[in-house]
């Protein structure tokens, strides 16, 4: 059974600009997109900016609705039963916004729990359980504001985590990481995914969609212009994939071929 269904999904966005003397801008950032995802997988969103990965999560989560077509989370289309999609699915965000730099890692998750209308009662075993879950139990009564990167993109994924998800979003998760923290990020993802947890992430990094991925997507101007199984895939394939796909040069592949 799919965990999440786009059924040929179009999301446009319409904005007046300054000097448009009152006309109005469209933005056709998913243009009938069809794609399922099975429970449990791991789906990468590959694509340059612009191309749509960003509004396909919004899309999952129930922020954005489509235009046309249809998303089904778990049976529950974003539609017509939003707040049983909504609880279905946990957004892991780890900017600087997300926390309350002075409360700590566990004092964090049990006002974000409240948030979520989990009983109180429940609140402060379920923050302890979801630290445990991310290997953050020794950072527990650390401020937010002392955690380092990693610890901080692993906090954004224990809150995601409290309402017990069965689907798991990831914007760029290892952006700004260095390589031992992307590592144990990726170790850790993956231990979510083997419990029966869909994934899915958006990024722009050849070796964290091979070292995580399932599946890859590939999209352009809001297109769905491949997808690819990446078992055996090596980084140096899955970039000559992309870059024959979409055309473009991308950014990570231009830097991996430059030596050291």
């Amino acid at each position: 059974m799919s965990s999440i269904v786009f059924d040929f999904v179009h999301k446009h966005f319409r904005s007046t600009g300054l000097f448009r003397l009152g006309t109005a801008a469209t933005t056709h950032a998913l243009r009938g997109l069809s794609l399922e995802v099975g429970r449990g997988e791991v789906l990468g969103l590959l694509g340059p900016n612009g191309s749509g990965k960003s509004t396909t999560l919004k899309l999952i989560s129930s922020m954005l609705l489509p235009d046309k077509g249809r998303v089904v989370v778990n049976g529950a289309d974003t539609r017509t039963q939003g707040q049983a999609a909504r609880r279905m699915v946990g957004f892991a965000l780890a900017s600087e916004r997300s926390f309350f730099p002075r409360l700590t890692a566990r004092e964090n998750l049990d006002f974000f729990a409240a948030m979520e209308d989990i009983p109180r009662r429940e609140c402060r075993a379920r923050a302890e359980s979801t630290l445990g879950e991310v290997g953050l139990d020794d950072a527990a009564q650390k401020q937010a504001m002392k955690l380092s990167s990693g610890m901080y993109q692993r906090l954004g994924i224990a809150r995601a985590l409290l309402k017990k998800p069965a689907v798991l979003l990831l914007d760029e998760p290892t952006r700004s990481l260095d390589p031992v923290a992307s590592s144990s990020l990726w170790m850790q993802v993956r231990k979510l995914s083997s419990t029966g947890i869909t994934v899915v992430l958006a990024t722009h990094n050849f070796e964290e969609a091979v070292a995580l991925c399932d599946r890859v997507a590939i999209l352009r101007e809001g297109e769905l212009l491949a997808l690819r199984r990446l078992s055996d895939c090596s980084n140096d394939e899955l970039r000559e994939f992309y870059l024959e796909i979409t055309g473009d040069d991308h950014p990570l592949a231009w830097q991996e071929r430059v030596p050291a």
